[in-house]
């Protein structure tokens, strides 16, 4: 895309997680669409910055009011110097700076019919009823795509009319399933029976078509055709009766149909309204809430602005309006919930950020949709509500209304809901934020504006990555001029920036064991929570289980496209992260890598295997031969099976036989690499295994998941060909230091005078065909000593390889210059073509190999505005499980999804009940007997093994003699000397695991032992004496 927003060519570099999300004729139709967007308080610029970080055509920014002080605490481009300024041309900069491709107008006039007719898209956020429903009605006529959107305090609504015919050409974004066939009965319903080692996946009312199909060749290609789902094997595909026999093979592939949806006009849909169910639990609110924001707009109409904040004369009359209007309402409720209409009333006035947050990600996405036909709109009216934020019985334990007013001050909004004493608790709170990537950048972000840590409290962040261009998309705390600096540095600097009182400090360290003597005792003990903002398992494990050593509150939260999801974790009452968690990734089998690839990921997975084979793995043993021979030697020669020969044979490729000393060299070895793998080794397994092979069965070898393969002859006029010798050559060169040779020409005819050797395939070896027989094959034996010290005498001194450079490469998949995806795409596609497997652009191939998580703003803004409204629950103090909500999300169904969180499971030993939260607190250092004796006369519980980490303290099993002597010794020397290490100065506490008997010689669960080397702290303190 051009900058002037005309559509070009798609910036991948920019996109690249996006794209994934929502695909390239998506983002090229969302590159051809005007966007207004009216109203620019905290709701609109949330809005406007996802939908400029999307990449639009154009945003025009539209705002007749100026800034005031009840704006700050949402309006993140806004500022107390900017009180008094129109607020759409304030924002103007601030949201262009965002995308270099998404030109961004102010508009300050009154909004014309005529004016809307520029546009594809036009949103509401602050506009009376009478205007939405005036501009509703001409957009409708008009084919304009109309989206109204407002919050209301702890309120939020959204609507959509996107048309009398709206197109959607993709209802929820999902890869279409595909399934090997076994057999196709011809029928007048025909069946269709896939391969038994993986479910279909299809659902009744899918359809599919067909390819590869033998027989049955009708199929091949056909116009797609509804399914009926008979088990997870087999479906009905209709009448199969005049086809051809089925003979055998087949693949049946999922086809996205385009689905045509109706809306109705605002005023149409006011009457008879449609509702997406935000919370499962709340189904009766959104009658309800429907008619209080006409009510509300009555109310304005009527007194020039909204209830005055728990205000009881406001609610009563608020209340009285509620039963006249809905009397005579079309959409009439016939019970309605006069504690909420209360709250409603109570707190309309104000606006906080996290509402805005979770209703401008979700309003973002519905502009996306309007523009590309991706993903099922909303339809077409939803309502939210987060009333669980305020404190504990709000009506009957109301405070004086003087609380919720203040003037002139930029929390004002906020406090207008909670109250000056909870802004002044969020002020002292002390957070820790893991991460500063999409989901830390918009933590910090309403962290600002929320005020918290701005008053004696500080939040500390941290990430050790640098800002890439791939992140520009999504974490919009950075800017172009940003990229290669720290995430934290600059994260931290840019939510300063929004709110000058934000006490943060950034920190560039990575979470784990090598810095708790950072984030150690005294750290954790000063603060009241954590928010992960990670993007791997293993470290959200971590801060997990640091957090129940704590006792720390966790938010924790994560993204994959439009899907998102929300997890608090509470101290003493909820299950932590860790209790639960999803089954582990399918992995590929080995035999299938190797010989018997199905799809495009299997060609892939091996490619990637073979970078690291070729240009990582032997590099790193080259580096630890050449560091320290001696005991790289001792340690090669103890693995097992035939690995020392292996490991010993790839040093020895790297150092002598395939060593480099040109740039032509590398050309030779590429040339050759080519041969062997995609030439020779296919022709050795058809040797092995011939196209027409029989199983003992009499079932063809070449059937099933098997597909029979071909070899590739190179030639340098195809031009995948020279893409892999130039991508490998180029990287066998900087491996080794030597100068590289971008030409692609040169390359091709250095690669055209390499002499090939012609290969003949040899009787003999063995090709195991399952991952049994290739794991038997790999520890066959032991290596022959003999012939393994043949082969570590011919290995060259360190003194003959003195000057060697030789140096590991690491996969890095989004520098495009760096030849690493363009070898991965040219080797995993030339494996495809040995075995005919459809190809794969760079595109989707960086997608597979380099393990991209699919991201997009709008989940982001959806799921950390979710995260802070449980926040301020952690900071009202609430004790009630049902007050806090674990929230899964899918914007492209759209489907939302709130439970209580999962209490935390108890256990028992003799009559004291216990949870993972609890431990046994030991103070002072004691002997091991002394240890020993205390558990068995203070918890009746009989010790039979003591573990530190992997250190095995105290066993039955351990020599009676070592026991014996360990009893007198003190707990930590005994740590000290089997571990070979002294105890860290940091360390404020050893955590022990200890095997139990009770009374009765009965093993039993028990909690681990904290033994304190410090006084303990408070945070630490445990249930469990």
């Amino acid at each position: 895309m051009e900058a002037n927003g005309s559509v070009h060519e798609i910036d991948e570099g920019l996109y690249s997680r996006q794209l994934y999300v929502l695909g390239h004729e998506a983002m090229k139709k969302m590159a051809s669409s005007n966007i207004l967007i009216s109203g620019l308080r905290g709701l609109g610029v949330e809005i406007a910055k996802n939908v400029v970080l999307g990449g639009v055509k154009s945003v025009t920014i539209h705002d007749t009011g100026n800034v005031e002080w009840s704006d700050l605490s949402s309006q993140f481009f806004v500022s107390e110097h900017d009180v008094g300024k129109n607020r759409a041309e304030v924002s103007e900069s601030h949201l262009s700076e965002l995308n270099p491709y998404v030109p961004v107008k102010s508009h300050t006039a009154s909004l014309t019919e005529s004016f809307l007719e520029q546009f594809q898209v036009v949103v509401l956020t602050e506009s009376s009823v009478e205007e939405q429903v005036r501009l509703g009605e001409y957009c409708h006529t008009m084919g304009i795509k109309f989206i109204m959107a407002e919050t209301k305090g702890l309120f939020g609504r959204v609507f959509c009319d996107f048309g009398d015919d709206f197109v959607v050409t993709d209802a929820n974004g999902e890869t279409p399933l595909s399934a090997m066939v076994s057999a196709v009965t011809k029928d007048s319903d025909g069946v269709v029976t896939c391969i038994d080692d993986q479910r279909h996946g299809f659902e009744t009312g899918d359809y599919v078509t067909f390819t590869e199909v033998k027989g049955m060749t009708e199929l091949n290609n056909c116009q797609p055709r509804q399914i009926r789902v008979l088990g997870p094997y087999t479906f009905s595909i209709g009448d199969t009766s005049a086809l051809s026999e089925y003979v055998r093979g087949g693949i049946a592939h999922q086809v996205k149909m385009p689905q045509t949806t109706h809306f109705k006009s605002m005023k149409a849909s006011m009457a008879s309204p449609d509702f997406v169910i935000s919370d499962f639990a709340k189904m009766e609110r959104p009658g309800v809430l429907h008619v209080a924001f006409e009510v509300l707009d009555r109310f304005r109409q009527s007194h020039q602005r909204l209830p005055r904040p728990w205000n009881e004369e406001d609610t009563n009359e608020f209340l009285r309006l509620f039963k006249e209007v809905n009397e005579g309402h079309p959409a009439r409720v016939e019970e309605a919930d006069e504690k909420l209409l209360k709250l409603f009333s109570f707190v309309c006035c104000g606006d906080v950020c996290p509402m805005q947050a979770v209703i401008g990600g979700i309003s973002a996405q519905e502009v996306m949709k309007a523009c590309s036909g991706k993903f099922q709109p909303i339809h077409q009216w939803f309502y939210f509500d987060a009333t669980e934020c305020l404190h504990t019985d709000p009506l009957s334990t109301k405070p004086p209304e003087t609380t919720f007013q203040s003037e002139q001050q930029r929390y004002q909004s906020q406090i207008a809901i909670f109250g000056k004493d909870f802004q002044d608790k969020l002020a002292r709170q002390n957070y820790f934020v893991v991460g500063a990537g999409a989901i830390g950048c918009e933590l910090l972000k309403n962290l600002s504006m929320m005020g918290v840590s701005c008053g004696g409290g500080t939040v500390y962040v941290t990430d050790m990555d640098t800002i890439e261009k791939s992140n520009l998309n999504r974490q919009f705390l950075f800017r172009p001029w940003d990229v290669q600096k720290v995430k934290s540095d600059v994260a931290a600097a840019a939510s300063k920036k929004m709110n000058p009182h934000f006490h943060v400090v950034a920190h560039q360290n990575r979470v784990g064991s090598e810095t708790e003597h950072v984030y150690d005792d005294g750290f954790f003990e000063k603060l009241d929570a954590v928010a992960n903002a990670l993007d791997n398992i293993d470290a959200r494990m971590y801060m997990d289980r640091r957090c129940v050593y704590y006792r720390k509150p966790l938010l924790e939260s994560g993204t994959l496209g439009t899907k998102g999801n929300v997890q608090v974790v509470i101290p003493h009452l909820t299950e932590s992260y860790s209790s639960s968690q999803d089954p582990p990734e399918k992995s590929i089998p080995i035999c299938t890598l190797k010989n018997f690839p199905n799809a495009i990921e299997h060609t892939l997975q091996w490619a990637r295997d073979m970078f690291e084979g070729v240009f990582t793995q032997p590099a790193d043993s080259a580096q630890q031969y050449l560091s320290d021979p001696q005991r790289y030697l001792e340690r090669t020669v103890k693995l097992g099976g035939s690995q020392p020969f292996e490991e010993l044979n790839t040093l020895k490729r790297a150092l002598v036989d395939e060593r480099p000393r040109l740039f032509e060299d590398c050309v030779n070895w590429a040339r050759k690499h080519f041969e062997a793998n995609f030439n020779n080794q296919i022709r050795q397994l058809l040797f092995n295994f011939p196209p027409d092979q029989l199983t003992s069965s009499g079932v063809p070898f070449w059937s099933g998941p098997k597909r029979c393969p071909h070899h590739v002859v190179f030639d340098v006029s195809i031009p995948l060909h020279v893409d892999y010798v130039f991508a490998a050559a180029n990287l066998k060169a900087e491996m080794y230091g030597i100068p590289q040779n971008r030409d692609r020409a040169a390359v091709s005819s250095m690669a055209s005078a390499v002499a090939v050797v012609e290969f003949t395939p040899r009787a003999g070896v063995t090709i195991p065909v399952n991952d049994a027989e290739a794991e038997a094959a790999s520890n066959d034996g032991n290596a022959d000593h003999d012939e393994l010290e043949t082969l570590v005498k011919s290995l060259p001194s360190v003194d003959q390889l003195a000057g060697t450079v030789i140096r590991p490469l690491s996969f890095e998949k989004d520098d495009d210059s760096n030849l690493h995806m363009d070898f991965i795409v040219a080797c995993s596609n030339l494996r495809a073509e040995n075995y005919d497997i459809p190809p794969a652009d760079k595109h989707k191939s960086k997608l597979i190999a380099g393990r991209i998580i699919p991201a997009i703003a709008t989940t982001t803004s959806l799921v950390v505005g979710l995260v802070c409204l449980e926040l301020y629950k952690l900071a009202q103090g609430h004790m009630k499980l049902e007050m806090y909500k674990n929230g899964f999300v899918n914007l492209a169904l759209p489907f939302f999804g709130f439970s209580e969180p999962i209490l935390a499971p108890k256990k028992k030993y003799g009559e004291t009940e216990w949870t993972l939260w609890d431990c046994f607190n030991v103070t002072g250092d004691i002997t091991l007997q002394e240890f020993l004796d205390h558990f068995k006369n203070e918890h009746g519980l009989q010790v039979s093994m003591v573990t530190q980490g992997v250190c095995i303290i105290f066993s039955p099993f351990m020599e009676k003699e070592k026991a014996q002597s360990r009893l007198a010794m003190k707990m930590t020397d005994i740590v000290e000397e089997v571990s070979k290490k002294k105890i860290p100065s940091h360390e404020g506490a050893l955590v022990f695991e200890i095997c139990c008997e009770d009374e009765e010689g009965e093993d039993i669960d028990v909690p681990y032992v904290r033994y304190a080397l410090k006084k303990p702290q408070r945070s630490s303190a445990c249930s469990l004496s």
